[in-house]
């Protein structure tokens, strides 16, 4: 993918390789995009569903890579989240700011069916910390939704694995990357990677749920069906 951005651009030829010097620096340019993707929601394809058992009476859990939830550190969590008990019943987590969880005057009320939860990204030794309130009683096993960090590569030789037109998205959007303070890109190029990032970010734009406006009928206590406008 390096070797066909940097032909995109005329800094490589069709054939060529890369140095031992250019491999790293090229490489490491690459991580940074990829890096940059993973914050725009809208670039990551993949919600991924998560469990992790819960611990009687502890309110926290660090999550990431050797965390106390050994996973990937997401970007973010999003619902729905729920916890499921002994006797496989679900009861809905709902997901609170940091101001919100602050207000909470008294974090320990006794174990109970956590029904909120707190999500704070702050990247401590590669690990973020989830937050639970009340604190959860025995047998529970949380389920999180959340957004993950794009792939990186560790080496040139890195297998990559990447839903369908990405690895355009990648090629032409990482020309520019690599094109800045070196030469000019082109307009076919620059309308590649606009529109192949653009195919994908609006494969991924996430389903919204059809709230009414206030004031009208139904818009509060029972629901309102907009197929019979009632």
């Amino acid at each position: 993918m390096i070797l066909a951005s940097l032909i995109l651009i005329g800094e490589k030829q069709i054939g060529g390789t890369l140095t031992t010097d250019e491999q790293t620096h090229w490489l490491a340019r690459l991580n940074a995009m990829m890096e940059s993707w993973s914050i725009d929601r809208l670039m990551c394809y993949q919600l991924l569903q998560e469990s992790f058992a819960l611990t009687t009476g502890t309110a926290s859990y660090t999550i990431g890579s050797g965390g106390t939830f050994n996973t990937d550190r997401p970007n973010e969590i999003v619902n729905p989240c729920f916890v499921r008990d002994s006797a496989n019943l679900d009861y809905h987590v709902q997901i609170i700011g940091a101001e919100a969880y602050g207000r909470i005057s008294v974090k320990s009320t006794g174990n109970t069916y956590p029904s909120y939860l707190y999500y704070d990204s702050a990247f401590v030794t590669s690990l973020a910390t989830i937050f639970l309130y009340p604190e959860p009683s025995a047998s529970l096993t949380l389920y999180i939704n959340s957004w993950k960090a794009l792939q990186t590569f560790a080496a040139i030789s890195t297998t990559v694995v990447l839903p369908p037109g990405y690895q355009l998205a990648i090629e032409s959007n990482f020309a520019i990357h690599a094109a800045a303070g070196l030469v000019a890109v082109s307009k076919e190029v620059a309308l590649i990677a606009r529109e192949s990032k653009a195919a994908i970010m609006a494969l991924n734009v996430p389903d919204m749920m059809l709230r009414m406006p206030p004031g009208l009928p139904g818009a509060s206590g029972r629901g309102y069906n907009i197929l019979t406008n009632a």
